[in-house]
């Protein structure tokens, strides 16, 4: 049993429904008012350490104390990431696999994805100038769905294209939900399953050939360390996994228009194409605005830390959304300010939007660089390349909606190329 008196422990049978309700701030809630920045509550019926900090997110990381296998919940394996997928995998098994993610994402490869995306931005900016407005969550989504697979080789007919990226969408949006969202998010990946699974098989075949070098082309004839290729369904969902991620940047790209709309001052900056500029501004809407809450490991072995005991089995949730808002780590977190990063010190520690520590050795996102490039590329056009105006509508988005993004999926109207 767990020391209770060396570490605070939230009272109660169950603090589930809160988790729920209070959303991303459930941890950094509790951190607060523990005083404290470890400390335990029961979930689902069992008991969970819940950690936030620098300190915290360096600890989580250690491969030695943490591992990834049984964290996720199946309701989680079953929508976001697959079962028995690579963010379930530990050890050399995880690293063979990491290792395939890496080379799929190298720096030639980013930026081939990246002028795919600038070039379908333009694209869709002529065809806008002729509508009334545009929902930019669901243009994005569309845009990087049929970027993503123009990419990796994954062929994608116009008639699909919306149909995908809603499918890839709602696996991401089913990732805190319970009831309609989190089944339409499980028959979002039946279907993307499904879809991708034949598509691998189609290239096994011959049918359909893949070009070399292509995620498609990498992912069909990838060994395991034993020598054996994935079956073709767990090819399928790392696949997905490649693409999914993708069209996720949607949402980063809304909060960018939404800090452009909320912080005007910037515009002008933008505009005037400093490449650090625009770097720290991403990384801003990527500091500031909600994408993931928190992230779950196991305790690998017996360990104590701040007090507290770490019991082989236990799960442990990282505050993702606290980390990168404390008040130790960044002045003023709770202010939009780009320029906070001419002076970071580059921690893989301290800003964590998709995860802590380096990225080929661990479970940090191997696609962030990708992330990155993609936004800002988003941001060259959203200031560069069009003018619109922004119409009354619901700006706001709850922290208690996980995942969470602007309700009007940020509409722009009178939309004009320059």
């Amino acid at each position: 049993m767990l020391t209770k008196a060396r570490v605070p422990h939230e009272e109660g049978l169950d603090h589930t429904i809160s988790l729920i309700r209070e959303g991303y701030l459930f941890i950094s809630n509790r951190v607060k008012e523990f005083g404290s920045d470890v400390f335990v509550t029961r979930l689902l019926g069992q008991d969970v350490i819940c950690m936030s900090g620098e300190e915290a997110a360096k600890l989580f990381y250690d491969p030695e104390k943490f591992q990834r296998k049984g964290a996720a919940p199946k309701r989680v394996q079953e929508t976001l990431f697959g079962v028995n997928a690579i963010q379930s995998m530990d050890g050399e098994a995880h690293i063979h696999r990491k290792l395939l993610f890496l080379s799929l994402m190298t720096p030639p490869e980013q930026k081939r994805l990246v002028k795919l995306v600038k070039d379908e931005w333009k694209k869709a900016a002529a065809r806008w100038e002729k509508l009334e407005k545009v929902v930019l969550f669901d243009a994005a989504k569309e845009i990087l769905c049929r970027c993503a697979c123009e990419w990796a080789g994954v062929p994608l007919k116009q008639s699909e294209v919306k149909e995908r990226a809603e499918d890839f969408s709602a696996m991401v949006d089913a990732f805190g939900a319970v009831g309609p969202r989190h089944w339409k998010g499980r028959l979002a990946r039946n279907r993307a399953e499904d879809w991708i699974q034949g598509i691998i098989e189609q290239v096994r075949s011959g049918e359909l050939n893949a070009v070399e070098g292509t995620a498609l082309q990498q992912m069909a004839y990838h060994k395991e360390l034993n020598g054996q290729m994935l079956d073709s369904h767990m090819a399928a969902v790392e696949l997905i996994n490649v693409l999914r991620p993708i069209v996720a940047i949607s949402t980063f790209i809304v909060y960018a228009a939404l800090a452009l709309y909320e912080h005007p001052e910037y515009r002008e900056i933008l505009q005037a194409g400093g490449k650090h500029d625009v770097e720290m501004f991403s990384n801003e809407v990527r500091r500031y605005y909600p994408f993931g809450p928190f992230l779950g490991a196991r305790v690998k072995r017996n360990f104590e830390w701040n007090g507290c005991e770490f019991q082989e089995g236990m799960l442990v949730l990282l505050d993702i959304y606290g980390t990168n808002r404390d008040a130790r780590l960044w002045d003023s977190p709770d202010e939009f300010r780009p320029e906070r990063f001419r002076t970071w010190n580059e921690s893989l520690y301290q800003f964590i939007p998709q995860g802590g520590g380096d990225s080929s050795k661990g479970h940090r996102c191997p696609g962030e660089g990708i992330t990155t490039e993609i936004v800002k590329v988003s941001l060259d056009f959203l200031v560069n390349d069009i003018t619109y105006e922004v119409p009354e509508q619901e700006f706001s988005y709850s922290l208690s909606r996980m995942p969470t993004y602007p309700e009007s999926g940020f509409i722009i109207g009178q939309i004009r190329r320059v």
